[in-house]
């Protein structure tokens, strides 16, 4: 099932794939228009600073949207449905610790449908690589307690995080592996993979993906999706103002190798410089999000054609604690598609 429909423009180049997706080519660089801020924490009670790192699929009609829930004394999930974006703000949030996934540290998730098991998998951070399965998205009950992908941190990432976190894993399939990306806020991207038929077991295979000396620049919230017969790897940084952005690559497998397509501070994939906002800007870091996928099985494809992006933002006067910082959700329009 496709997304919304997309406005392409009588000077539209692309044309439908053999799998219902739209097929085109990316720009080299990207220009964006900014929403204000479109979700944030409920007066509910529960005390909650941000709503952070979201997830969403469009299916059956409305957004399927996960996010992690923060405040000083730790995270949890949250899940909300809505029709249109419009609706986002307004959507009641169901709280997951209040499900089979429990209370406790769980962040970071990442939603799909694995259709050779009729299931969705929500993956999430919880000091490892945990899941739960669901066979209905809207019935947030349903979800199982959490599984973990692994027996414990996988040596070469111990060997490599020094002072860093593992953090952030993404899972992505072709037609013969499934592929699970994290991150170690030190400079490294990890790579795991198993057979399509043995997911979720198996994830061994573990290697560094990608490396950078200077660790703010390949930070965390790695994003890998399949655009056309490419794919198209985000990873968020910290800018020489503090800030966060993204950078971005292309590589003609989940495996590689990467090329680089806008990665630096000047040719950025999103940064708030490369943004419209309405107003003043309500927000100076493009942080940890989710591009709107095409469909919403477990290969993750996304059109080339005018992309959206859900993201976290931030009042720029904001400080303190990390985890007590006001992260708010924004999303972000193209406004230089090559469609």
């Amino acid at each position: 099932m496709l997304c919304s429909p997309l406005s392409i423009g009588s000077n539209a180049t692309v044309s439908f794939g053999f799998n219902g997706s739209w097929t085109g080519s990316l720009p080299s660089s990207f220009r964006w228009s900014s929403s204000g801020a479109l979700i944030g924490p409920k007066n509910d009670g529960r005390g909650i600073a941000g709503i952070k790192d979201p997830s969403v699929v469009y299916y059956n009609g409305r957004y399927h949207l996960f996010a992690s829930t923060a405040k000083s004394s730790g995270y949890n999930l949250v899940y909300t449905s809505f029709a249109d974006w419009s609706q986002a703000g307004s959507a009641p949030f169901t709280y997951l610790d209040q499900t089979p996934i429990g209370a406790g540290y769980r962040a970071a998730p990442q939603v799909f449908y694995f259709a050779p098991q009729r299931l969705w998998y929500l993956v999430y951070q919880t000091g490892n690589a945990s899941y739960s399965t669901n066979p209905d998205i809207s019935n947030p009950a349903g979800w199982s307690a959490p599984r973990n992908f692994y027996s414990g941190m996988p040596q070469i990432i111990s060997d490599n995080i020094g002072n860093g976190y593992w953090v952030d894993m993404w899972v992505i399939c072709d037609s013969a592996n499934c592929y699970l990306f994290s991150s170690d806020d030190n400079g490294h991207l990890y790579r795991s993979q198993t057979t399509l038929a043995d997911f979720p077991n198996g994830m061994t295979n573990t290697v560094i993906a990608m490396q950078d000396s200077d660790r703010n620049r390949l930070f965390e919230a790695s994003n890998v999706y399949r655009v056309g017969e490419q794919y198209l790897l985000l990873v968020e940084a910290i800018g020489s103002d503090g800030r966060r952005w993204f950078r971005s690559w292309t590589a003609p497998a989940v495996t590689g190798p990467w090329t680089a397509l806008a990665d630096t501070e000047g040719n950025p994939f999103a940064r708030a410089d490369t943004v419209t906002f309405p107003g003043d800007a309500w927000t100076r870091d493009i942080s940890h999000g989710e591009l709107i996928r095409s469909g919403y099985d477990q290969t993750l494809t996304v059109s080339p054609c005018n992309l959206r992006y859900l993201y976290q933002g931030l009042d720029p006067a904001a400080g303190g604690d990390y985890n007590g910082l006001p992260w708010r959700l924004g999303l972000l329009t193209q406004t230089n598609s090559t469609c």
